[in-house]
């Protein structure tokens, strides 16, 4: 996972000495989660806490965090015919482009975002995506 979000972090022109914090939660804590940050119901999939938002971070390599609900990703995989692997790492490049300040609040940013994590996506799994 280490080795995968650096990669993810370079390809995204990050410095190398970036820094964010992940974490694999239940379907239960991310729902509290999602009530408590977004006021949403429900476990979602990924989120993303930023540390470059607002008030400057007082380590400007410091990205900030990315909760990924494991139950979700698991439930995701399946519908869309990855590994739990490879679904777990989709969902950490989504929440990372966040982190940078990507959105999908309109229809054109969220087809933009979508191209950014599939081109990501498949530099990790391009044989998942041959012809």
């Amino acid at each position: 996972m280490r080795r995968k979000t650096a990669k993810v972090l370079e390809d995204l022109g990050c410095d190398a000495d970036s820094t964010i914090s992940i974490t694999l939660v239940d379907a239960v804590t991310m729902a509290e989660l999602n009530l408590k940050y977004r006021g949403r119901e429900g476990p979602t999939n990924v989120l993303s806490f930023s540390q470059l938002e607002g008030s400057a971070s007082p380590q400007k390599n410091l990205l900030g965090d990315v909760v990924i609900c494991a139950d979700r990703a698991v439930d995701d995989a399946v519908e869309l015919g990855y590994t739990e692997d490879q679904m777990v790492l989709y969902l950490l490049i989504h929440g990372i482009l966040h982190l940078l300040g990507h959105s999908h609040d309109f229809s054109e940013d969220e087809k933009a975002m979508s191209a950014r994590v599939e081109e990501i996506f498949r530099g990790f799994y391009p044989e998942s995506f041959s012809a």
